[in-house]
């Protein structure tokens, strides 16, 4: 019998998104995939990479109702 089934991986993908919504998965992955890379890095001895910024949102103009 194998360790997982493709019954068993069904049914571990449904509780990982009932447990935590569609759209926090992709946040929770990349959250480990930094870690990983992080415990890849220390564990070779080089400094980590900065962590990826994303510019800010542009401000909006206010319409002319708000400027009333």
């Amino acid at each position: 019998m194998d360790l997982f089934s493709p019954v068993h991986l069904l049914l571990l993908f449904l509780i990982v998104v009932l447990l935590f919504g569609g759209r926090k998965i992709p946040e929770v992955m990349k959250g480990l995939g930094e870690g990983i890379r992080n415990f890849k890095e220390g564990m070779a001895g080089t400094p980590p990479a900065p962590p990826a910024q994303t510019p800010p949102a542009a401000p909006t103009q206010p319409s002319s109702e708000e400027k009333k």
